[in-house]
């Protein structure tokens, strides 16, 4: 199969032909239809997830159709219109068996611990609890953006956020993750204010729902901070200020859907008494650990959370607002690229680019 492999962290990836991969006993191969470009595929190449070993093929989130399956897979057939969670569950620890397969203690990760979809072929682990079907509604584009970003961003606000209509709900960073997380947040009656350095950005957040922006530029009259967080110069508080302005005392959930330092803080400090903070965007070690304001969690009886990803079980009730068209992640997706093009997308994930979620088409 032609895939996108990278042999060192940082250097540039390239298209190769390689092996193509065998089913697990208790899994399948997927032949990629679509396949999302995220930020947390540019981390792994840089090397901030121990996991990623050389040579590597990135890319987690994907969907397409069932090319061969394990001997012990029962009820999947060759042909079936599938997706995954980007975490795989081993169904056997503690935590799969209660339901939680995406803090599994044994889990894989597409991508990550093992090769991932930037090829025309992937694997999905242990089928049984992993292996999502998808109805004929739900194009292979749309599937492809809910792998990561738009269900990671659902169980974010809906469950671990406890989103509530007439709530206020900042979202910062308004990439794939944040814009899903307005779109969802606004379908839940919430009133959403999006946050972002890029103005395209937040007018497609405004398309989505989110009924007030913050352009951090602006805020921090610094506009050389763009793609760089929030801007250390100001850092989070005036951001956080101008948040709890429009948002009259705070948010009642915060959700930092970019991970650095500065949203990381700004989410918290934008939230009112006894507010929640939902953490999403990745901080690898690598960056260092941000400074918390714990005496205002403690002061306010804040609420810090984090949120990774959803387990299968939970896709049929986002795949039922998604067919009765509650919901619309087709919306997000911007642009789609070849495989070709793949390579120089993700090295240059980390400067301002277009908003949205990008696709790769093998």
């Amino acid at each position: 199969m032609r895939a996108v492999v990278f042999d060192e962290y940082g250097a540039r990836p390239e298209i190769r032909t390689v092996p193509d991969p065998r089913p697990p006993v208790d899994g399948v191969v997927v032949r990629v239809e679509a396949t999302g470009l995220c930020r947390s595929d540019w981390h792994g190449w840089q090397g901030h997830d121990p996991d990623v070993r050389l040579p590597h093929v990135p890319g987690h989130e994907f969907a397409g159709v069932v090319a061969e399956v394990g001997p012990q897979v029962t009820g999947v057939r060759v042909g079936d219109r599938v997706t995954a969670p980007f975490v795989y569950g081993c169904g056997r620890c503690a935590e799969c068996l209660a339901g939680q397969q995406q803090v599994c203690a044994r889990q894989t990760q597409p991508g990550f611990t093992q090769w991932g979809s930037f090829a025309q072929y992937v694997v999905v682990d242990h089928a049984a609890v992993n292996l999502v079907a998808l109805p004929d509604q739900v194009s292979y584009p749309v599937a492809a953006a809910l792998g990561c970003r738009f269900a990671t961003a659902f169980r974010a606000v809906v469950s671990q956020g406890r989103v509530a209509a007439g709530e206020w709900v900042a979202v910062y960073g308004c990439g794939g993750v944040g814009l899903s997380a307005v779109m969802i947040a606004a379908a839940s009656g919430a009133r959403v204010v999006a946050v972002d350095v890029s103005e395209s950005a937040l007018a497609l957040a405004r398309e989505c729902g989110a009924v007030a922006t913050v352009n951090v530029a602006e805020v921090t009259h610094d506009p050389g901070t763009a793609g760089s967080g929030l801007g250390a110069a100001a850092g989070p508080a005036r951001v956080a200020e101008a948040v709890r302005d429009l948002t009259g005392g705070g948010a009642h959930l915060s959700v930092d859907a970019l991970g650095s330092h500065d949203t990381c803080v700004a989410g918290i400090r934008s939230l009112r008494r006894q507010g929640r903070h939902i953490q999403v965007g990745l901080l690898p070690a690598v960056l260092g650990a941000p400074a918390l304001p714990m005496d205002l969690v403690i002061a306010g009886e804040l609420e810090v959370r984090g949120s990774h990803g959803m387990a299968a079980h939970a896709y049929p009730a986002l795949l039922g607002l998604i067919t009765g068209g509650v919901l619309d992640p087709g919306r997000l997706v911007t642009r789609t690229l070849t495989l070709d093009e793949a390579p120089e997308a993700l090295v240059t994930m980390d400067r301002p680019g277009a908003a949205g979620i990008r696709l790769v088409i093998p």
